[in-house]
């Protein structure tokens, strides 16, 4: 698993990874988007609403429905990048998906994600979120 570190440099991603699931974790509202590394470009995927074991119950339908190389968690930091109380549980959230599915995972800065896609006029902004997500992490790579 990669870790967010908002200083790091990106991380080095296998050519032969080349679909990807990403969210961005809540509480209550785990936003989902689809995306590919030839295309660079994300698709939003219906919103989570599960909390708890509920949650990986339905990550593990999607993770079926379109069997990704790799999964992308954003991870939110204070503008100054410092961690707090969220950063810690979308960590959590990411190692979690890595015990259960045994996939890679990589984890995104994903400050300002939520703002922009309100500002957007996202009508799912949990859903807009996770491909501005995707769509940054996809950009990174070369």
């Amino acid at each position: 698993m990669t870790h967010g570190d908002p200083l790091a440099p990106a991380p080095v991603v296998a050519p032969h990874l080349q679909s990807f699931l990403a969210f961005d974790f809540g509480l209550k509202r785990t936003g989902v988007a689809v995306g590919t590394r030839m295309l660079r470009s994300a698709s939003p995927q219906p919103t989570v609403r599960a909390e708890g074991e509920a949650r990986f119950v339905a990550v593990a339908e999607r993770i079926r429905e379109w069997q990704p190389d790799a999964l992308v968690v954003g991870v939110p930091f204070h503008p100054d990048g410092a961690s707090h109380e969220n950063t810690h549980r979308a960590r959590r959230f990411a190692r979690q998906l890595h015990g259960r599915f045994g996939l890679p995972v990589f984890e995104v800065d994903e400050r300002y994600s939520t703002t922009e896609a309100l500002s957007q006029g996202a009508r799912d902004a949990d859903a807009a979120s996770a491909c501005i997500i995707l769509e940054q992490f996809l950009r990174n790579l070369p």
